[in-house]
């Protein structure tokens, strides 16, 4: 390390598991004090500014571009670092957990990014946080062949023919209560960036990649500044040169898009591009404004990205993408192929018609859930790039996007329908479920869904019932027929958790900011009473 400055270890709570001592090392555990000594009061000082402002946005004070940053935005000089080696040709990334099988199958998909997901795809039980840094160790050391006891073999294709890892950790309003430092938990983003990179970021340099990052559940610049000093510091403690990192920040909640200029500025040296996390912008939106009747949203099926607000939010983000010389990238085709083959093609046209609108829109790639779909959304980026890396040529100099182009929300209002409202629940319910026995990846009703999907459909289920436009009752009769259909299917299941915490998260007066808090807590209470 570079520092002398003292410091203190962080604390393993947890039991011993097999090969943690290959991650929480004595090393990597001071690094990973280093981090959060600097950085854990100002997190806080960050969370509690979030719901101040929040309590202001509730209040009807409006929201708009900031005036204090005018000049960043008006300032046409400024340009985000290069694109990394790895990162230059993004035409398809593919998502997932760090899970052994998976990232086998993402990083031999055919994708040019495979984003290694802590967030919303992984339930963060202890043994998902320490498993998924093996998974990455063993990934960059090509020791992560197996052959499963049916005699499935999974092996690596030649390190040319394997996508970029990036890595998404946790957001900043979570923690990680089996690892403590000055007697509270450490700030879970800090520990699935610091662990990665003290371990994995000269190994991806010397293979001539780098530390690369997809931040999610940034509110604002000041988010992004904290993050960018994260890297400045890590990069300072191993003797990496500044600048290595690279991070792709998703514009995933709606005070975010009113900062998509100033978030690249802020992370301008480390910068990879902006993402439109768009189930979760919509959730964003929600829990923002739900309170309004003029934010009030149709079933999200009815909610496409050809909404006009959303048009508007795309459009924001591509322009200044490429106004900066960064990297746009578009959402999520979830679509898990059937073996019904009239299904399947059905799916396909589907996020062929997505990943159309997207390329013709300007983004320079895209995501998949499935390596099924890699074929697909490449053969339409391919089609518009052909053999540029990109198209932030095009600046999209004609876009002008108004505060109430985001905010025009009212045009989409209509009353759910039933068959809306039992969706919404149903995901919810198995979503809770799988995520409370440690798995957060899910495919459902031929979707693979993560947390975004759970975290959407219940806030919907609770702006809907605070309008009054569904009836709680109702909701209450869907809650118990959706259990026993849920208990039928997993005997297994615990409905008792499953549903206090869907009561809790949705049924509420007032809606918890994200349900995972919750589900954690259950979950750390579960394995206390196990383990007595």
């Amino acid at each position: 390390m570079t520092t002398s400055a003292p410091t203190r270890p962080v604390r393993v709570l947890a039991a011993p598991g097999e090969r943690h001592d290959e991650i929480l090392t004595p090393a990597a555990l001071e690094f990973l004090g280093h981090l959060v000594g600097a950085f854990a009061e100002r997190r806080q000082w960050l969370l509690k500014e979030r719901r101040r402002r929040s309590l202001r946005l509730a209040t009807g004070i409006p929201l708009d571009f900031p005036r204090a940053t005018a000049g960043i935005r008006a300032d046409s000089s400024w340009r985000v670092a290069p694109a990394a080696p790895g990162l230059t040709d993004r035409r398809v990334e593919i998502t997932g957990p760090p899970e052994r099988r998976m990232a086998v199958n993402a990083l031999n998909s055919g994708a040019r990014v495979w984003m290694a997901d802590f967030e919303d795809a992984t339930a963060p039980t202890w043994e998902n946080v320490i498993g998924g840094q093996l998974t990455l160790l063993d990934a960059i050391e090509r020791r992560i062949d197996f052959t499963t006891p049916e005699g499935k073999e999974y092996r690596l294709r030649p390190a040319g023919e394997l996508a970029t890892i990036v890595v998404r950790p946790r957001g900043w309003h979570l923690e990680e209560h089996h690892l403590e430092f000055d007697g509270r938990p450490v700030p879970a983003s800090l520990v699935d960036f610091g662990l990665y990179f003290f371990h994995c970021a000269q190994r991806q340099i010397d293979a001539g990649h780098g530390p690369y990052f997809y931040l999610p559940k940034l509110e604002n610049h000041y988010d992004a500044r904290l993050w960018n000093d994260v890297f400045v510091l890590a990069q300072e403690l191993l003797g990496i040169p500044r600048g290595t990192v690279r991070a792709t920040v998703l514009i995933e909640t709606i005070t975010a898009a009113f900062e998509t200029e100033e978030i690249l500025h802020e992370l301008r040296e480390h910068s990879a591009g902006l993402n439109a996390g768009r189930w979760d912008y919509l959730f964003s939106l929600i829990k923002t404004f739900g309170h309004r009747t003029d934010f009030l949203l149709p079933d999200r099926s009815q909610v496409t990205m050809t909404a006009p607000f959303m048009r508007a939010y795309t459009e924001l983000l591509v322009r200044t993408c490429h106004r900066r010389g960064a990297h746009a990238i578009g959402g999520m085709a979830a679509q898990v192929p059937s073996k019904d083959p009239e299904a399947h093609a059905a799916a396909l046209a589907k996020v062929r018609l997505d990943k159309e609108r997207e390329a013709e829109d300007g983004f320079d790639g895209s995501w998949v859930a499935h390596p099924g779909l890699v074929p697909t959304c490449r053969e339409v980026f391919d089609t518009v790039l052909g053999d540029r890396p990109d198209q932030i040529h095009r600046t999209l100099e004609d876009v002008e996007t108004a505060a109430a182009d985001l905010l025009s929300v009212r045009r989409m209002s209509g009353p759910p329908t039933e068959e809306g409202l039992r969706t919404n629940v149903a995901v919810t319910l198995r979503y809770f479920d799988a995520w409370l026995r440690g798995q957060g990846a899910v495919a459902l009703h031929g979707l693979m869904e993560d947390a975004a999907t759970a975290e959407i459909a219940r806030v919907q289920i609770w702006q809907w019932l605070r309008h009054r436009v569904v009836d709680r009752t109702t909701v209450l009769g869907l809650l118990d027929q959706e259990l026993a259909g849920l208990g039928a299917e997993y005997p297994w299941a615990d409905l008792d958790a499953v549903r206090h915490l869907f009561e809790e998260t949705a049924l509420a007066t007032e809606l918890p900011a994200f349900f995972t808090p919750s589900a954690y807590e259950r979950h750390l209470v579960r394995t206390s009473q196990d383990s007595a």
